[in-house]
């Protein structure tokens, strides 16, 4: 158990504190909870506690003022290449957790936001899932696009986001992109394609023409260098009058 102001990191490997950094120290003094904490842990040189993983945390706890002690987990590392070694483990050797398996996690804790896109998913038909399916072989209306499907909600509000989906699980995508999702809203809700196109006939493009759209969309992307979601908005537009 040590003091937080004993703890300190040496810059020559570690990395700075970037904007990304500042913002998680922030999250990490004003929503402090010992059942999120994990120990930092520090190799003892020349009689101070070097940091080689928990450097956020470390900071966290010196800025919030509160923090008197704080456990901390010491090993040995006599050499500076040995500390650098094991600061790029902790940071290399682990499996990161995925947005669709944070989201899920998010939904047991009862997460406002979370439980929304859930609702939205549920009643538009959408499943998300939390692991891509064996051979990559998504079934109609499934998806991992979670961080867009947030993005929508965030802007369209849970009405306009189900809108959306709906259009995208009705024709049958499998699964339901990122990509896809974006077009969909694009041609919903655009200025320029807001009415000019009825959300059942962008179903039913996507539906009989699917695969045709995404390689036009492809193409379409790469020659006017622009993202694939708005291509494919543009192709399903232009291909408006052909779905049978």
């Amino acid at each position: 158990m040590v003091s937080p102001s004993e703890l300190w990191v040496d810059e020559s490997y570690q990395r700075g504190l970037s904007d990304r950094s500042m913002r998680l120290i922030r999250k990490i003094i004003g929503e402090w909870d010992w059942t999120a904490f994990k120990p930092p842990v520090a190799v003892e040189v020349d009689g101070k506690l070097q940091v080689i993983d928990g450097q956020h945390t470390a900071l966290g706890a010196l800025t919030h003022g509160g923090i008197e002690q704080l456990p901390v987990l010491v090993v040995k590392a006599d050499r500076q290449e040995l500390r650098a070694n094991a600061f790029v483990r902790h940071n290399r050797d682990r499996i990161q957790v995925t947005p669709t398996q944070l989201h899920t996690a998010m939904v047991a804790a009862g997460d406002e936001d979370a439980l929304t896109i859930a609702q939205v998913c549920e009643r538009a038909g959408a499943t998300i899932l939390k692991n891509p399916p064996p051979f990559s072989r998504f079934k109609p209306g499934e998806t991992m696009a979670i961080s867009t499907i947030s993005a929508v909600v965030s802007r369209r509000h849970a009405a306009g986001a189900r809108k959306v989906l709906e259009v995208c699980v009705k024709g049958g995508a499998a699964p339901v992109s990122a990509a896809m999702i974006r077009a969909v809203e694009h041609l919903l809700f655009a200025k320029e394609y807001a009415g000019e196109i009825e959300p059942e006939r962008i179903s039913l493009l996507i539906s009989s023409r699917l695969s045709t759209l995404e390689q036009e969309a492809q193409r379409f992307a790469t020659e006017r260098k622009m993202p694939l979601w708005r291509a494919l908005a543009s192709v399903i537009y232009m291909n408006r009058r052909k779905a049978r």
